[in-house]
């Protein structure tokens, strides 16, 4: 039983592919005597003709390589793109460092741990990059006070 113009018909009423025309299985028979476009619009309305649901393209693989990247994983060279400083340029790790280094040196100051003369000669050195991080900076301003004390 060939239903090609059948299948060609209703592709064109329903607007698709005719991959995705679906034909009732139990009702071929009917399906074989619709040879007008009247016929096969009745049998969609009856719905022994239909429209398959187009397949999209799975997002599961795409969600999973996501979640495995949230936690901070897929980042080792194979997957690097660009060179150490583009991916987190030097500008923007001097930025972090200084503002929590000037951060500390302001609480210190203002709590009276260190005078402004001291805060004003730290603060330099931290332009300068004396310090490494802010505990590097914490030990040398240790040492600075210890010798200021004796």
């Amino acid at each position: 039983m060939n239903l090609k113009v059948q299948k060609r018909i209703a592709s064109e009423l329903l607007k698709c592919g005719g991959d995705r025309v679906w034909f009732n299985p139990d009702e071929l028979k009917l399906v074989s005597k619709a040879i007008t476009r009247q016929d096969v619009r009745n049998l969609i309305n009856k719905g022994i003709i239909k429209k398959k649901q187009d397949a999209g393209v799975s997002r599961g693989r795409a969600r999973e390589v996501m979640n495995k990247k949230k936690k901070d994983r897929r980042v080792g060279h194979g997957s690097r793109r660009g060179t150490k400083n583009a991916r987190f340029p030097k500008k923007k790790k001097w930025m972090i460092k200084i503002r929590a280094q000037r951060k500390v040196l302001r609480v210190m100051r203002d709590a009276g741990e260190i005078t402004r003369n001291l805060y004003r000669k730290l603060y330099l050195m931290a332009k300068g990059g004396v310090f490494r991080s802010k505990n590097h900076m914490s030990g040398i301003i240790m040492q600075i006070k210890e010798r200021e004390s004796k």
